[in-house]
Protein backbone atom coordinates (compact mmCIF):
# COMPACT_ATOMS: atom_id res chain seq x y z
CA UNK A 1 0.00 0.00 0.00
CA UNK A 2 1.12 3.27 -0.31
CA UNK A 3 -0.15 7.16 1.03
CA UNK A 4 -1.80 9.29 -0.48
CA UNK A 5 -3.11 12.81 -0.16
CA UNK A 6 -6.56 12.29 -1.37
CA UNK A 7 -8.24 15.66 -1.20
CA UNK A 8 -8.32 19.26 0.28
CA UNK A 9 -11.07 21.52 1.37
CA UNK A 10 -10.69 25.46 2.38
CA UNK A 11 -13.12 28.34 4.45
CA UNK A 12 -12.35 31.97 3.26
CA UNK A 13 -14.34 34.28 6.41
CA UNK A 14 -16.76 36.59 4.65
CA UNK A 15 -15.35 40.31 5.58
CA UNK A 16 -12.12 40.94 2.44
CA UNK A 17 -10.27 43.72 2.62
CA UNK A 18 -8.99 45.72 -0.48
CA UNK A 19 -5.33 47.20 -0.55
CA UNK A 20 -7.15 50.73 -1.05
CA UNK A 21 -9.50 49.99 2.01
CA UNK A 22 -6.84 49.14 3.92
CA UNK A 23 -4.53 52.29 3.32
CA UNK A 24 -7.07 54.76 3.80
CA UNK A 25 -8.26 53.41 7.53
CA UNK A 26 -4.02 52.85 7.66
CA UNK A 27 -2.98 56.62 6.53
CA UNK A 28 -5.98 58.38 8.71
CA UNK A 29 -4.70 56.78 11.91
CA UNK A 30 -0.68 57.83 10.59
CA UNK A 31 -2.63 61.56 10.14
CA UNK A 32 -4.35 61.73 13.29
CA UNK A 33 -0.98 60.62 14.80
CA UNK A 34 1.38 63.02 13.16
CA UNK A 35 -0.71 65.93 14.49
CA UNK A 36 -1.58 64.49 18.36
CA UNK A 37 2.79 64.39 18.28
CA UNK A 38 3.60 67.15 16.40
CA UNK A 39 5.19 68.87 19.00
CA UNK A 40 7.56 66.06 20.00
CA UNK A 41 7.97 65.53 15.75
CA UNK A 42 8.88 69.11 15.28
CA UNK A 43 11.13 68.92 18.75
CA UNK A 44 12.91 65.21 16.53
CA UNK A 45 11.52 63.20 19.81
CA UNK A 46 9.55 61.42 17.71
CA UNK A 47 9.49 60.33 13.73
CA UNK A 48 6.52 61.42 12.02
CA UNK A 49 4.75 58.58 10.86
CA UNK A 50 4.57 58.02 6.36
CA UNK A 51 1.39 57.17 4.48
CA UNK A 52 1.20 54.31 2.37
CA UNK A 53 -0.33 53.54 -0.92
CA UNK A 54 -2.10 50.39 -2.35
CA UNK A 55 0.90 50.55 -5.75
CA UNK A 56 3.18 50.00 -3.09
CA UNK A 57 1.33 46.91 -1.57
CA UNK A 58 1.37 45.43 -4.50
CA UNK A 59 4.58 46.58 -5.45
CA UNK A 60 6.37 45.39 -2.43
CA UNK A 61 4.53 41.65 -1.85
CA UNK A 62 1.72 40.92 -4.80
CA UNK A 63 -0.80 41.51 -2.62
CA UNK A 64 -4.10 42.77 -3.76
CA UNK A 65 -6.97 41.65 -1.03
CA UNK A 66 -7.15 39.36 2.04
CA UNK A 67 -9.81 37.67 3.77
CA UNK A 68 -10.54 38.65 7.94
CA UNK A 69 -12.57 37.64 10.42
CA UNK A 70 -13.39 41.25 11.24
CA UNK A 71 -13.18 43.55 8.89
CA UNK A 72 -14.56 46.74 10.69
CA UNK A 73 -12.33 46.47 13.77
CA UNK A 74 -8.96 46.52 11.83
CA UNK A 75 -10.91 49.31 9.64
CA UNK A 76 -11.71 51.62 12.50
CA UNK A 77 -8.40 53.75 13.03
CA UNK A 78 -8.87 54.10 16.54
CA UNK A 79 -8.02 50.50 17.12
CA UNK A 80 -6.95 48.51 13.91
CA UNK A 81 -7.45 45.18 15.44
CA UNK A 82 -10.32 42.65 15.02
CA UNK A 83 -12.82 42.82 17.68
CA UNK A 84 -14.22 39.00 18.26
CA UNK A 85 -16.30 38.57 21.20
CA UNK A 86 -15.19 35.60 23.61
CA UNK A 87 -17.13 32.19 23.04
CA UNK A 88 -17.46 29.50 26.19
CA UNK A 89 -15.52 26.61 25.89
CA UNK A 90 -17.36 23.57 25.44
CA UNK A 91 -20.94 25.66 24.97
CA UNK A 92 -19.73 26.75 21.56
CA UNK A 93 -16.96 26.21 19.13
CA UNK A 94 -13.70 28.61 18.85
CA UNK A 95 -13.38 30.66 16.29
CA UNK A 96 -10.05 28.81 15.44
CA UNK A 97 -12.29 25.04 15.89
CA UNK A 98 -15.13 26.50 13.68
CA UNK A 99 -12.88 27.71 10.60
CA UNK A 100 -10.72 24.09 11.32
CA UNK A 101 -14.25 22.14 10.90
CA UNK A 102 -15.22 23.90 7.99
CA UNK A 103 -12.54 23.43 5.92
CA UNK A 104 -11.89 20.32 6.92
CA UNK A 105 -16.01 19.08 6.36
CA UNK A 106 -15.41 20.16 2.99
CA UNK A 107 -12.45 18.16 2.88
CA UNK A 108 -14.00 14.85 3.52
CA UNK A 109 -17.14 15.55 1.51
CA UNK A 110 -14.56 15.67 -1.17
CA UNK A 111 -12.71 12.47 0.01
CA UNK A 112 -16.24 10.83 0.06
CA UNK A 113 -15.41 10.54 3.67
CA UNK A 114 -17.06 10.85 7.32
CA UNK A 115 -15.38 12.56 10.23
CA UNK A 116 -15.69 8.88 12.00
CA UNK A 117 -13.65 7.63 9.22
CA UNK A 118 -10.62 9.81 10.41
CA UNK A 119 -7.91 8.02 12.47
CA UNK A 120 -6.28 11.45 13.67
CA UNK A 121 -6.33 14.87 13.32
CA UNK A 122 -3.38 17.38 13.52
CA UNK A 123 -4.16 21.44 13.83
CA UNK A 124 -0.90 22.78 12.22
CA UNK A 125 -0.64 26.38 12.90
CA UNK A 126 1.62 29.24 13.74
CA UNK A 127 -0.48 31.05 16.16
CA UNK A 128 -3.14 29.25 18.31
CA UNK A 129 -5.74 31.11 20.32
CA UNK A 130 -5.21 29.05 23.64
CA UNK A 131 -2.66 26.58 24.51
CA UNK A 132 -5.06 23.82 25.60
CA UNK A 133 -7.17 21.98 25.39
CA UNK A 134 -5.82 21.59 21.82
CA UNK A 135 -8.08 23.07 18.96
CA UNK A 136 -7.46 19.67 17.08
CA UNK A 137 -9.09 17.46 19.72
CA UNK A 138 -11.69 20.26 19.71
CA UNK A 139 -12.42 19.98 16.23
CA UNK A 140 -12.23 16.14 16.81
CA UNK A 141 -15.08 16.16 19.04
CA UNK A 142 -16.62 18.60 16.75
CA UNK A 143 -17.09 16.00 13.30
CA UNK A 144 -17.79 13.33 15.45
CA UNK A 145 -14.13 11.54 15.59
CA UNK A 146 -14.98 8.66 18.25
CA UNK A 147 -11.49 7.26 18.99
CA UNK A 148 -8.38 7.99 17.21
CA UNK A 149 -6.10 11.19 18.34
CA UNK A 150 -5.73 14.79 17.33
CA UNK A 151 -2.92 17.46 18.88
CA UNK A 152 -1.55 20.83 17.92
CA UNK A 153 1.88 21.73 16.47
CA UNK A 154 3.52 24.63 15.73
CA UNK A 155 6.65 25.50 13.30
CA UNK A 156 4.68 28.80 11.80
CA UNK A 157 4.71 29.38 7.91
CA UNK A 158 5.84 25.93 7.73
CA UNK A 159 3.43 24.17 9.45
CA UNK A 160 1.96 22.20 6.81
CA UNK A 161 4.16 20.60 5.40
CA UNK A 162 5.77 19.42 8.88
CA UNK A 163 2.30 18.49 9.90
CA UNK A 164 1.89 16.74 6.69
CA UNK A 165 5.27 15.08 7.20
CA UNK A 166 4.06 13.84 10.65
CA UNK A 167 0.97 12.46 9.58
CA UNK A 168 3.05 10.27 6.27
CA UNK A 169 5.70 8.83 9.77
CA UNK A 170 2.37 7.87 11.74
CA UNK A 171 1.37 6.21 8.92
CA UNK A 172 4.25 4.00 8.27
CA UNK A 173 4.64 3.66 11.35
CA UNK A 174 1.08 1.75 11.91
CA UNK A 175 0.26 4.20 14.30
CA UNK A 176 -2.98 5.67 11.78
CA UNK A 177 -4.41 4.69 8.36
CA UNK A 178 -5.79 7.90 7.37
CA UNK A 179 -5.04 11.75 9.15
CA UNK A 180 -6.56 15.04 8.82
CA UNK A 181 -4.06 18.09 8.66
CA UNK A 182 -5.70 21.12 9.79
CA UNK A 183 -4.34 24.71 8.91
CA UNK A 184 -5.89 27.43 10.70
CA UNK A 185 -4.68 30.76 10.94
CA UNK A 186 -6.40 34.11 12.17
CA UNK A 187 -2.89 36.12 11.26
CA UNK A 188 -5.21 39.29 11.56
CA UNK A 189 -5.12 39.00 15.31
CA UNK A 190 -0.91 38.45 15.74
CA UNK A 191 -0.55 41.68 13.07
CA UNK A 192 0.71 45.07 14.30
CA UNK A 193 -2.02 46.76 11.64
CA UNK A 194 -0.11 50.30 12.68
CA UNK A 195 3.38 49.20 11.25
CA UNK A 196 3.51 50.30 7.75
CA UNK A 197 5.92 47.49 6.56
CA UNK A 198 4.24 44.97 7.63
CA UNK A 199 0.18 46.08 8.50
CA UNK A 200 -1.17 44.46 4.39
CA UNK A 201 1.19 41.18 4.98
CA UNK A 202 -1.38 38.60 6.41
CA UNK A 203 -4.87 37.16 5.61
CA UNK A 204 -7.63 34.60 7.74
CA UNK A 205 -8.35 31.42 6.69
CA UNK A 206 -8.31 27.53 7.11
CA UNK A 207 -7.40 24.80 4.89
CA UNK A 208 -7.80 21.25 5.54
CA UNK A 209 -5.48 17.92 3.93
CA UNK A 210 -6.88 14.23 4.17
CA UNK A 211 -3.51 11.94 3.96
CA UNK A 212 -4.35 8.38 3.82
CA UNK A 213 -2.82 4.63 2.94
CA UNK A 214 -4.67 3.22 0.60
CA UNK A 215 -4.33 -0.39 -1.79
CA UNK A 216 -6.02 1.26 -5.22
CA UNK A 217 -4.72 4.88 -5.97
CA UNK A 218 -6.18 8.02 -5.13
CA UNK A 219 -5.14 11.57 -5.80
CA UNK A 220 -1.79 12.34 -5.23
CA UNK A 221 0.49 9.65 -4.13
CA UNK A 222 2.77 11.32 -1.29
CA UNK A 223 6.59 9.76 -2.67
CA UNK A 224 8.97 11.85 0.51
CA UNK A 225 9.51 14.26 2.72
CA UNK A 226 12.27 16.44 3.66
CA UNK A 227 12.04 19.03 6.43
CA UNK A 228 14.65 21.71 7.77
CA UNK A 229 14.92 24.30 11.13
CA UNK A 230 17.61 26.62 11.27
CA UNK A 231 16.96 29.23 14.39
CA UNK A 232 16.47 32.66 13.24
CA UNK A 233 15.26 35.88 15.12
CA UNK A 234 14.95 37.73 11.82
CA UNK A 235 10.92 36.77 12.00
CA UNK A 236 9.20 36.59 15.36
CA UNK A 237 5.92 36.38 17.31
CA UNK A 238 6.80 36.78 21.29
CA UNK A 239 3.54 37.43 22.66
CA UNK A 240 2.40 34.27 25.32
CA UNK A 241 1.62 33.40 28.60
CA UNK A 242 4.50 34.52 30.08
CA UNK A 243 4.36 38.04 29.57
CA UNK A 244 2.56 39.22 32.44
CA UNK A 245 5.09 37.25 34.54
CA UNK A 246 7.96 39.29 32.29
CA UNK A 247 6.11 42.76 32.78
CA UNK A 248 5.97 41.94 36.56
CA UNK A 249 9.41 41.37 36.88
CA UNK A 250 10.12 44.56 35.14
CA UNK A 251 8.16 46.87 37.23
CA UNK A 252 5.71 47.93 34.79
CA UNK A 253 2.30 48.50 35.28
CA UNK A 254 0.24 45.20 33.77
CA UNK A 255 -2.60 47.53 32.32
CA UNK A 256 -3.24 46.41 28.66
CA UNK A 257 -5.15 49.08 26.68
CA UNK A 258 -6.37 47.38 23.58
CA UNK A 259 -5.96 50.77 21.55
CA UNK A 260 -2.00 50.97 22.11
CA UNK A 261 -1.47 46.92 21.92
CA UNK A 262 1.87 45.52 23.40
CA UNK A 263 3.25 45.94 19.79
CA UNK A 264 7.11 44.40 20.49
CA UNK A 265 5.24 41.16 20.84
CA UNK A 266 3.12 41.00 17.64
CA UNK A 267 4.39 39.67 14.59
CA UNK A 268 7.83 41.37 13.29
CA UNK A 269 10.38 40.80 10.53
CA UNK A 270 13.80 42.07 9.28
CA UNK A 271 12.20 41.68 5.76
CA UNK A 272 15.37 42.40 3.39
CA UNK A 273 17.81 39.66 5.74
CA UNK A 274 14.37 37.15 5.42
CA UNK A 275 14.48 37.70 1.43
CA UNK A 276 18.18 37.28 1.11
CA UNK A 277 18.66 34.00 3.61
CA UNK A 278 15.47 32.27 3.01
CA UNK A 279 14.89 32.45 -0.97
CA UNK A 280 18.43 30.79 -1.54
CA UNK A 281 18.21 27.90 1.07
CA UNK A 282 14.78 26.63 0.06
CA UNK A 283 15.95 26.88 -3.21
CA UNK A 284 18.84 24.28 -2.01
CA UNK A 285 16.51 22.22 0.21
CA UNK A 286 13.89 21.52 -3.10
CA UNK A 287 16.89 20.94 -5.48
CA UNK A 288 18.56 18.18 -2.80
CA UNK A 289 15.28 16.61 -2.35
CA UNK A 290 14.50 16.07 -5.84
CA UNK A 291 18.26 14.94 -6.51
CA UNK A 292 17.73 12.65 -3.32
CA UNK A 293 14.79 11.12 -4.82
CA UNK A 294 16.52 10.80 -8.49
CA UNK A 295 14.24 13.34 -9.81
CA UNK A 296 15.31 15.52 -12.88
CA UNK A 297 14.11 19.44 -12.38
CA UNK A 298 12.19 19.31 -15.74
CA UNK A 299 10.13 16.49 -14.74
CA UNK A 300 8.59 19.09 -11.65
CA UNK A 301 5.66 20.32 -13.28
CA UNK A 302 3.96 22.24 -10.33
CA UNK A 303 5.77 24.05 -7.39
CA UNK A 304 3.39 24.79 -4.96
CA UNK A 305 5.00 26.96 -2.55
CA UNK A 306 4.34 28.96 0.65
CA UNK A 307 3.00 32.18 -0.57
CA UNK A 308 5.03 34.39 1.14
CA UNK A 309 5.70 37.45 -1.37
CA UNK A 310 5.75 37.53 -4.91
CA UNK A 311 9.19 38.40 -5.37
CA UNK A 312 10.21 35.53 -3.31
CA UNK A 313 7.81 33.27 -5.38
CA UNK A 314 9.52 34.04 -8.44
CA UNK A 315 13.30 33.93 -7.43
CA UNK A 316 12.40 30.26 -5.76
CA UNK A 317 11.10 29.12 -9.11
CA UNK A 318 13.52 30.76 -11.00
CA UNK A 319 16.74 29.48 -9.00
CA UNK A 320 15.05 26.41 -8.98
CA UNK A 321 13.59 25.59 -12.59
CA UNK A 322 15.94 27.91 -14.29
CA UNK A 323 15.70 31.76 -15.48
CA UNK A 324 13.67 31.31 -18.28
CA UNK A 325 11.05 28.93 -16.06
CA UNK A 326 7.14 29.20 -16.90
CA UNK A 327 6.07 31.34 -14.32
CA UNK A 328 2.80 29.23 -14.45
CA UNK A 329 4.86 25.73 -12.78
CA UNK A 330 4.38 28.06 -9.60
CA UNK A 331 0.48 29.42 -9.40
CA UNK A 332 0.12 32.34 -7.08
CA UNK A 333 -2.54 32.87 -4.69
CA UNK A 334 -1.21 35.55 -2.59
CA UNK A 335 -2.73 38.08 -4.68
CA UNK A 336 -6.25 37.35 -3.03
CA UNK A 337 -5.80 36.01 -0.10
CA UNK A 338 -2.38 37.68 1.26
CA UNK A 339 0.15 35.92 2.84
CA UNK A 340 -1.70 33.16 4.81
CA UNK A 341 0.96 31.72 6.70
CA UNK A 342 0.82 28.17 7.09
CA UNK A 343 -2.24 27.60 4.82
CA UNK A 344 -0.69 29.28 2.31
CA UNK A 345 1.02 26.37 0.04
CA UNK A 346 -2.52 24.35 0.52
CA UNK A 347 -4.74 27.31 -0.91
CA UNK A 348 -1.85 27.42 -4.05
CA UNK A 349 -2.67 23.24 -4.32
CA UNK A 350 -6.66 23.46 -3.61
CA UNK A 351 -6.99 26.24 -6.53
CA UNK A 352 -3.81 25.34 -8.70
CA UNK A 353 -4.60 21.87 -10.09
CA UNK A 354 -5.65 22.27 -13.61
CA UNK A 355 -3.02 20.98 -16.44
CA UNK A 356 -1.83 18.18 -13.75
CA UNK A 357 -2.12 14.95 -15.36
CA UNK A 358 -1.49 11.14 -14.25
CA UNK A 359 2.29 10.59 -13.73
CA UNK A 360 2.81 14.33 -13.50
CA UNK A 361 5.06 15.23 -10.26
CA UNK A 362 5.32 18.15 -8.22
CA UNK A 363 6.71 20.18 -4.75
CA UNK A 364 4.25 21.64 -2.05
CA UNK A 365 6.71 23.58 -0.35
CA UNK A 366 6.53 26.11 3.12
CA UNK A 367 9.14 28.16 4.33
CA UNK A 368 9.57 30.46 7.39
CA UNK A 369 9.97 31.71 10.56
CA UNK A 370 12.75 29.59 12.72
CA UNK A 371 13.62 29.12 9.85
CA UNK A 372 11.75 26.23 9.10
CA UNK A 373 11.75 24.78 5.45
CA UNK A 374 9.29 21.59 4.12
CA UNK A 375 9.11 19.98 0.97
CA UNK A 376 6.57 17.28 -0.06
CA UNK A 377 7.26 15.82 -3.59
CA UNK A 378 3.63 14.34 -4.58
CA UNK A 379 2.61 12.60 -8.04
CA UNK A 380 -0.75 12.54 -9.82
CA UNK A 381 -2.11 9.19 -9.60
Amino acid sequence: MAIYLTATGLHKPKDKITNEELVAAFNTYVDDYNTQNAAAIEAGEKMALQHSSAEFIEKASGIKSRYVIDKKGILDPKIMAPVVPARKLGEELSIMAEMGVNALNQALDNAGLKGGDLDGVICACSNFQRVYPAIAIEIQHAVGMVGGFAFDTNVACSAATFGIAQAVGMIKAGVAKRVAVINVEVTSAHLNWRNRDSHFIFGDIAAATIIEELDTPKGYEILDCKLYTQFSTNIKNEYGFMDRSEYLASGQDMHFDIKEPVTDKLFSQEGRKVFREVCPKVSEIISTHLSENHIPVNEVKRLWLHQANINMIDLILRTVMGKDADKSIAPIAIAEYGNTSSASPMIAFHEYQEGVNVGDLGVICSFGAGYSIGSVIIKKV
